[in-house]
């Protein structure tokens, strides 16, 4: 990542970026909290908790890589002002503690990986918890959590959005189990870009053979002998279908699935959620539209899993 000189920028303009935020005119008289999401998951899972209590500033722009994430002046301005900070945790956001320290800002980051139950692979922790619905049910929780304690007095509706969004969840979790039953179990073997459905694939049966980046992270290089053994894995096991990421270019996928005769399926959202109106502008959207996309992407076709509502 590339943190060394926007940080420097941050420092340098936050204070002229401050005194340019005036108090009025942000049309948010009506809220009780601002808060600072680092995340597209993230922010979304406390703007479903908070409503409209609660302002919330999101650091990551939809259907962007939080791994190439370069700073920019107005997260130092959110930051600084922000009574509550909410991040995922893990090298996701990693460059939030450098960033708050440039702002400097009063208020302590939740890490809603710290609520969850997480996973090592390969010797290292799995930061991409939000995968399995049920670990968004504990994040949500701790969210709710965290508003009420800042805010007493809208406790009693924090409680009822985060119970009506847990519901909302929990029938996700059951469709998605549902969807995947509709794929043969001799074909739930799935590639992707990089290792970042790892929760998924434990939650609903499938096995992960490989990425076409092997790391947790996306901006790891395979090598020649990682695509090679990749390549033999998908020719060996049969592998249907490789599918990209919706934030970053298929080029390689394209490539190991012209050597495999494996098709490219529909884009996943992995690191990131997607800009308003597309299939992935929400948590509960982005899964949807992974579960219909793989589902399709290893029947050849012959099995789709529309959203529900």
């Amino acid at each position: 990542m590339r943190m060394g000189s926007g940080l420097s920028l941050v420092a340098a303009v936050f204070v002229m970026a401050f005194a340019g935020c005036g108090d009025g005119g942000s049309g948010a008289g009506d809220t009780a909290l601002s808060a600072v999401a680092t995340t597209t998951q993230v922010g979304d899972f406390v703007r479903q908790v908070g409503g409209e209590r609660v302002e919330v500033e999101q650091i990551l722009e939809p259907n962007a890589d939080p791994h190439d994430y370069e700073p920019r002046p107005s997260d130092a301005v959110a930051l600084g002002d922000a009574e509550l900070v909410f991040r995922s945790g893990g090298e996701l956001d990693e460059w939030l503690g450098e960033l708050i320290d440039s702002a400097g800002g009063d208020a302590q980051p939740l890490q809603l990986s710290d609520a969850v139950r997480l996973t090592e692979r390969e010797g290292a922790v799995d930061p991409h918890w939000w995968q399995d619905p049920r670990n968004a049910v504990l994040a949500v929780n701790a969210i709710r959590d965290a508003l009420a304690e800042a805010d007493p007095a809208g406790r009693g509706t924090y409680r009822r959005n985060a119970a009506g969004y847990v519901r909302r969840l929990r029938r996700l979790d059951s469709q998605v189990a549902g969807c995947i039953e509709r794929v043969p179990p001799r074909q739930r073997k799935l590639v992707t870009t990089h290792d970042a459905l790892g929760y998924y694939a434990d939650r609903y049966g499938l096995e992960v053979v490989g990425a076409i980046v092997p790391s947790l992270s996306s901006q790891a290089q395979p090598s020649s002998k990682d695509t090679a053994e990749l390549v033999d894995q998908i020719e060996r096991l049969g592998v249907r279908a490789i599918f990209p990421e919706s934030s970053l270019n298929p080029k390689l996928e394209r490539a190991v699935a012209r050597e495999t005769g494996a098709e490219v399926g529909d884009a996943l959202w992995a690191d990131t959620l997607g800009p308003e109106g597309s299939g992935g502008a929400t948590y509960i959207d982005s899964i949807q539209a992974n579960t219909g996309s793989i589902v399709r992407g290893l029947t050849a076709g012959e099995a789709d899993c529309p959203p529900t509502r």
